[in-house]
């Protein structure tokens, strides 16, 4: 059996249309929103208004809130502390609900699902959702793809 497929974006400095056009190239069918606020300032992606969008298009949406980014890794990473945010960050992933989110990321990513994982940094090297992706790839051999939405 082929390496599931897993994909990553951030919607920093582009537009919902974009993001759903990078999406539906990729024939994702499920959209994992890894913040732990989906709210956005960013008009279209917050979550009732993505999730819609989403449904539109036919890509499911899920959010796995407990896999987003404590307040103070957010803030570290607000400040260009990438180091502290992965240090946040790493402690983080292993609490117990977020074990608990990871276990259900994993079985949907073994499952054959073209999945993709969904935050707000453009750069997935300064994003949490790359260490989703790594923690994915390690346990299921899934092949990850970063993908880049044109920018505004």
């Amino acid at each position: 059996m082929a390496a599931p497929a897993l994909f990553t974006i951030g919607y920093e400095q582009t537009r919902p249309d974009a993001v759903m056009a990078a999406l539906k190239k990729a024939r994702v069918q499920l959209l994992v929103d890894t913040r732990a606020v989906a709210a956005s300032r960013k008009p279209g992606f917050s979550k009732r208004q993505l999730a819609a969008t989403l449904g539109e298009n036919s890509i499911a949406y899920l959010h796995l809130q407990k896999l987003g980014t404590p307040a103070e890794g957010r803030q570290a990473a607000r400040s260009g502390q990438i180091d502290k945010l992965w240090r946040i960050y790493d402690k983080h992933l292993k609490t117990h609900d977020a074990i608990e989110a990871m276990d259900e990321l994993l079985s949907i990513v073994r499952s054959g699902r073209r999945v993709c994982l969904l935050c707000f940094e453009r750069d997935p090297g300064h994003c949490h959702r790359s260490r989703i992706a790594q923690i994915v790839h390690e346990r299921t051999g899934a092949k990850v793809t970063d993908l880049m939405p044109e920018s505004v």
